[in-house]
């Protein structure tokens, strides 16, 4: 079963798994293509909890956990292109304003880390000598207000961006009702392919 094929995965990186058997106790994972190719859809968004009775939901969401092409020829930070390192973000997200301008998951409980990709080219690159730690804006949002996105381009300049709309209004719906037994912090574990494999 997923669930539990993933509360193996992830106590075996000696993360938590969030379950207790408590609903809506929610496990926020995202799973990175091996991809170094940027501008796709082609990472996983999981969100991994029991309902209120108690039987385990696994919702699944094309997303992408890398920047954008934009970001990336054309960095806004002067470090270099953020890439979120994987591992596990104990309470780093809270349900907040993206940008100022829609309710997402904000990166605001907690510091996370990045790689930085200077090289100004399209190609994602995680050195190890470049990570630094933080509060970045790694927020976890979608991409456009309607529909599905084709290319990622300016959405991702680090955040974990979900591709359809209305998987991000699904997320958010569960993320509210998770907030409303557990209150307002989330833990976001980001998986690699590997891992998972």
């Amino acid at each position: 079963m997923i669930a539990e094929n993933f509360e193996a995965i992830i106590k075996n990186k000696g993360y938590v798994f969030f379950d207790g058997g408590l609903s809506w106790n929610l496990n926020l994972i995202g799973i990175r293509n091996s991809n170094k190719k940027s501008d796709k859809f082609d990472d996983n968004l999981l969100v991994i909890y029991r309902n209120d009775n108690k039987d385990w939901e696994v919702f699944s969401a094309a997303a992408t956990t890398d920047p954008g092409k934009i970001p990336l020829l054309r960095p806004i930070s002067k470090s270099g292109t953020a890439i979120l390192v994987p591992d596990q973000y104990r309470g780093s997200h809270k349900i907040d304003l993206h940008a100022g301008k829609y309710t997402a998951l904000r990166q605001s409980g907690a510091p996370v880390k990045v790689y930085r990709d200077d090289d100004r080219d399209a190609v994602l690159d995680m050195d190890p000598s470049t990570i630094q730690e933080g509060y970045f804006g790694i927020n976890i949002h979608r991409a456009n207000r309607r529909g599905s996105t084709a290319m990622v381009r300016s959405y991702s300049a680090g955040c974990q961006v979900l591709q359809k709309a209305r998987d991000f209004h699904n997320l958010m719906e569960i993320a509210e009702r998770s907030a409303s037994f557990f209150g307002n912090s989330f833990t976001y574990t980001l998986l690699t392919e590997e891992d998972v494999l």
